[in-house]
């Protein structure tokens, strides 16, 4: 009688371990919203890296995308949005919709992949951040000195730069400044053509053809790198040297290529939600900021151009394309 009460006893368990565990499998997706100007590669590696760590969407997470498309002004349309829903997590691209991500909530987890954080105002501590917000800082005010030197090192007689920008954004000012400082003791004149939504990038292409700039210099934007095919065939029509900050300028055709990996930090920032959606809290998870930094040179594109890149170019690029 001991014996059959024990293994009823037994029985009784298992199924109960069962029924957890089916209840487990049964949970709702986990849902994050994210807000970007398109889907760029660097989406799809975020995507592919939660997979390798065991999030299947459809299954055990749900994104819900919302994308600009160069309508930056629908960004804080979009996060207010999400959440209501509302979204475990909010992850934001570029700097215009972490501060709609930011305005939006104070108690959602917000990763953000973003420009220079600290002097736009975005967060104060990167070592502990304040309330709901932490993630990966892609640039900082030393890479538009570095993008300048790059230019007057490859034009030596480089004497006027027009820079293309998004005044929407408010990492705009910040390397504005940065930008006209380098300028200033470069000895070249910087010109600045700005756009505010995707509907003003023919025009303003328009107007640096009308300069006819020694070269140019490309803002650190999502808003720009959505219109990219169409800014580096214009560049090549013109044969106007540019140089950009993000990897998939290289991939139409883009002069010089010189920033921080993408695609990298958005895998670290699904490292970040795993760590999150397990309980961790944002104050524990450090602002981090991009410490490696790639030299893209297309020498092809430089052919076309009658640009003969210097060798000490050459030797310190990460890629060159043939």
């Amino acid at each position: 009688m001991k014996r059959r009460k024990f293994l009823g006893l037994l029985g009784g368990a298992a199924l109960t371990w069962a029924d957890l565990a089916s209840a487990q499998t049964d949970l709702p997706p986990k849902r994050i919203g994210l807000i970007a100007n398109s889907l760029l590669p660097p989406v799809q590696r975020f995507r592919e890296r939660l997979q390798k760590l065991g999030y299947i969407e459809g299954k055990n997470i749900a994104i819900e995308f919302r994308f600009g498309e160069g309508q930056g002004d629908r960004f804080p349309e979009f996060a207010a949005e999400l959440v209501s829903m509302p979204v475990d997590a909010l992850v934001a691209w570029g700097n215009p919709a972490a501060f709609a991500a930011k305005r939006a909530t104070t108690t959602i987890p917000i990763l953000i992949v973003a420009g220079d954080v600290v002097s736009t105002g975005l967060i104060s501590n990167l070592a502990r951040p304040e309330a709901n917000l932490t993630g990966f800082v892609a640039l900082n005010i030393e890479l538009e000195n570095k993008r300048l030197e790059l230019l007057k090192e490859a034009i030596p007689h480089l004497s006027r730069v027009v820079v293309l920008a998004n005044s929407a954004n408010p990492l705009n000012r910040v390397n504005l400044g940065t930008a006209r400082q380098a300028a200033e003791k470069l000895a070249v004149k910087i010109e600045v053509v700005e756009v505010s939504n995707a509907a003003d990038i023919e025009g303003a292409l328009a107007q640096i053809k009308e300069l006819r700039p020694d070269a140019a210099l490309l803002a650190s934007d999502t808003l720009l790198l959505s219109k990219r095919k169409e800014i580096a065939s214009f560049m090549a029509e013109q044969r106007i040297p540019a140089i950009y900050p993000f990897k998939e300028y290289a991939n139409v055709g883009g002069l010089f290529i010189y920033g921080a990996n993408i695609s990298v930090l958005f895998e670290r920032v699904a490292d970040y939600l795993d760590k999150l959606l397990k309980g961790e809290k944002v104050s524990n998870l450090p602002v981090q900021q991009a410490t490696a930094f790639e030299l893209i040179v297309n020498s092809k594109t430089a052919s076309a151009l009658g640009l003969t890149v210097p060798p000490s170019i050459l030797f310190r690029a990460d890629e060159v394309i043939e």
